[in-house]
């Protein structure tokens, strides 16, 4: 198949889609969506090494009063800094009679448990052992050893990512009924795109499928604005560990933004289902000049990223949910 490169940079960001195609006359994808590529690519993912870290939420919601909390594969976490800013974990159940200390505040950098006052300061204590914690700027992480049970790495895989002081990031958070793998699954599908998004994708091309034992699925697509106003680029798709996939931009309006999206086990639903978080960061860049103006404006641009991720995600989770159901019942195709 000959790639369709994306169009030289122009003036303006925005390209007017020409000789628009109906959705039901886009050219079928499903011959190319071999499931046996997809699920190869999901096997080499699962075996390259997490170093048991897990994505918590965003660095933005870690905060100087209260911890950060979540459930990961059914432990109670909590996250907060010290009085020098960095981040400490550790189990989100109080060691003195299990108050949950997700609800309990932080004062001058010590996590005071709301129901007796035991105070923890991230060291040892009482019972209560810390967790190695990681702050990368955009997503906090913490190491579950005895969940992961893989040898532990010093810090989490992270995608490089553009420069901080010359980007905006946005994450989205969602949730699922499924596995991470359902997840990463559906992100190694760039296939379904233009036919499940039609709102967000068009001329969605995948014109470089991994064949052997290095990842990389390279994909032409323009994303929509609005009717027929696109931005195509030329993005790729990688997996660096088991519960990430990273899509970035090679070519096009935005080269080198990423749009990472990690899987993160929770605690089983009240069925007995399993539950997993989507936690999605945007970290786009621009070297046009007007990035600049967006790049203070991010405050206001944050919740509308946010919004466009969890329209896709609605789709994305259902297609995910969809798949681990099939499995779970022994009925999935793939």
């Amino acid at each position: 198949m000959s790639p369709r490169r994306p169009a030289r940079r122009g003036r303006y960001p925005l390209s007017l889609h020409r000789d628009p195609v109906p959705w039901e006359r886009q050219r079928p994808t499903w011959r190319e969506a071999r499931p046996a590529v997809i699920a190869e690519a999901l096997k080499r993912a699962q075996a390259r090494p997490s170093g048991n870290w897990y994505v918590v939420g965003e660095t933005r919601d870690l905060r100087d009063d209260r911890p950060l909390a979540r459930t990961i594969a059914g432990r109670e976490v909590v996250v907060w800094r010290d009085t020098d800013g960095r981040p400490v974990a550790g189990p989100g159940i109080c060691p003195h009679l299990g108050a949950p200390l997700k609800d309990s505040p932080v004062r001058c950098g010590t996590l005071i448990c709301h129901w007796h006052g035991l105070a923890l300061s991230g060291g040892p204590f009482a019972g209560w052992e810390p967790l190695p914690a990681h702050d990368d700027g955009v997503l906090v992480w913490v190491r579950l050893d005895d969940v992961g049970g893989e040898s532990p790495l010093e810090a989490p895989v992270v995608p490089v990512r553009p420069a901080r002081a010359a980007s905006l990031s946005a994450v989205y958070v969602g949730v699922g009924v499924c596995e991470p793998e359902d997840v990463v699954a559906n992100r190694l599908d760039p296939w379904h795109g233009a036919w499940f998004h039609p709102y967000s994708f068009v001329d969605l091309t995948v014109v470089d499928a991994p064949a052997g034992p290095d990842d990389g699925f390279t994909v032409d697509v323009s994303f929509r604005l609005a009717r027929r106003l696109v931005v195509p680029v030329r993005a790729v798709f990688t997996a660096p560990e088991p519960r990430t996939v990273v899509m970035r931009i090679t070519e096009g309006e935005g080269e080198g933004s990423v749009v990472e999206t990690h899987a993160t086990p929770l605690a089983p639903d009240d069925r007995g289902r399993p539950r997993t978080a989507v936690v999605e960061a945007v970290v786009a860049a621009s070297d046009r000049p007007g990035f600049v103006l967006a790049r203070r404006a991010a405050p206001l641009l944050r919740p509308l990223v946010r919004a466009a991720a969890g329209r896709l995600w609605r789709d994305d989770l259902a297609y995910a949910e969809r798949r681990w159901h099939l499995r779970s019942t022994g009925r999935f195709p793939g």
